[in-house]
C-alpha cells in the first residue's frame, strides 16, 4: 500500500516539484525500496532520452540555411557593395546558426553527462551492496583503488566534519572508469565521483567550476591536476559545497 501511495508521485519527485516535506519522505522511501528506486530510474533515463530527440529534432539542417541565404539574396545585383552584401549577411546568418547549434550540442551534453550520474547515484542508493570496498578509513579506501583505476586521488580527514566516509566503488562514465565514492550526512547520502580530465574535457563541454541543480540533485563539478570531480546528491547546496571544499583542499595537498 506504501508503494500505491508514492506510485503516482515519483514523476513529480524526479523533477523536484514535490513539497519539501514529501521529497524528504520519498528519498527516504526510495532508499528502502528496490521497486520504487528502479521506477525513479526508469523515469530519469525516459526524461532524459526525450530531452536528447528534442535537441536532435531542432538542430538547424543544411537545407534551412539554404533557404534564408535565398530569402536574403538580392533579386538584382548592384554595384561592388550590392555584391558583398548579401554574401556577407548570408555568411553572418551561418555564423550565428552554427553558434546556436554549438550552445545547443554542449547543453545537451553536459545534460547527458548529468543524467549519467544521477542514474549512477540513484542505482547507487537502490542496491543492497552500494560499495565493493566498505570503511569510514581514507587509508583503507583510497588504497583498494590502486590497480583498478588509471590515477589516484587524495582524500581530506574527515574528523569533525559532518560527513562520514562510507566506502567506494570503481565507475564507468562514457567509457572511462573512475571512482564513486559515498558519503553520509545525516540521513542523506552524497556520491563523489572523480575521472580522468582527458584533454579538458570538461571544460571543453563547458562545465568549468560550477554548481548547478539537475532534476533533483544539486551536482558541483571541477578541475584539479587533471582529474575532474562530480559531487552529487540531494542535500542542500551548503552541503555539497562544504564537501566539495575539503575534496578541493585535500587535491592541492
Amino acid at each position: 500500500m506504501a508503494c500505491n501511495t508514492w506510485q503516482a508521485k515519483i514523476d513529480a519527485y524526479v523533477d523536484a516539484e514535490l513539497p519539501q516535506e514529501e521529497m524528504r519522505a520519498l528519498d527516504a522511501h526510495v532508499r528502502s525500496c528496490p521497486s520504487c528506486a528502479a521506477d525513479a530510474l526508469a523515469r530519469v533515463q525516459w526524461k532524459r532520452a526525450v530531452k536528447a530527440a528534442a535537441v536532435k529534432r531542432y538542430a538547424p539542417s543544411a537545407e534551412f540555411r539554404q533557404r534564408i541565404q535565398q530569402q536574403i539574396a538580392p533579386r538584382r545585383k548592384p554595384a561592388l557593395w550590392g555584391f558583398w552584401l548579401p554574401r556577407l549577411a548570408a555568411a553572418a546568418v551561418v555564423l550565428i546558426v552554427a553558434a546556436l547549434g554549438a550552445d545547443r550540442w554542449f547543453a545537451s551534453q553536459q545534460s547527458r553527462t548529468f543524467a549519467e550520474l544521477a542514474d549512477l547515484h540513484v542505482t547507487t542508493l537502490a542496491s543492497a551492496s552500494p560499495v565493493d570496498v566498505v570503511s569510514t578509513d581514507r587509508h583503507t579506501v583510497k588504497p583498494w583503488f590502486a590497480g583498478k583505476i588509471p590515477f589516484t586521488f587524495n582524500l581530506p580527514e574527515f574528523a569533525n566534519t559532518p560527513f562520514t566516509l562510507l566506502g567506494g566503488r570503481v565507475a564507468y562514465a562514457d567509457g572511462m572508469p573512475g571512482a564513486q565514492l559515498l558519503f553520509q550526512i545525516r540521513q542523506h547520502r552524497i556520491s563523489v565521483f572523480i575521472f580522468e580530465d582527458r584533454g579538458g574535457l570538461g571544460r571543453s563541454l563547458g562545465f568549468g567550476d560550477t554548481l548547478k541543480k539537475h532534476l533533483s540533485f544539486n551536482v558541483e563539478t571541477w578541475s584539479e591536476a587533471g582529474l575532474r570531480y562530480f559531487v552529487i546528491s540531494d542535500v542542500s547546496p551548503g552541503d555539497i559545497r562544504q564537501l566539495s571544499q575539503l575534496l578541493k583542499s585535500a587535491a592541492k595537498s
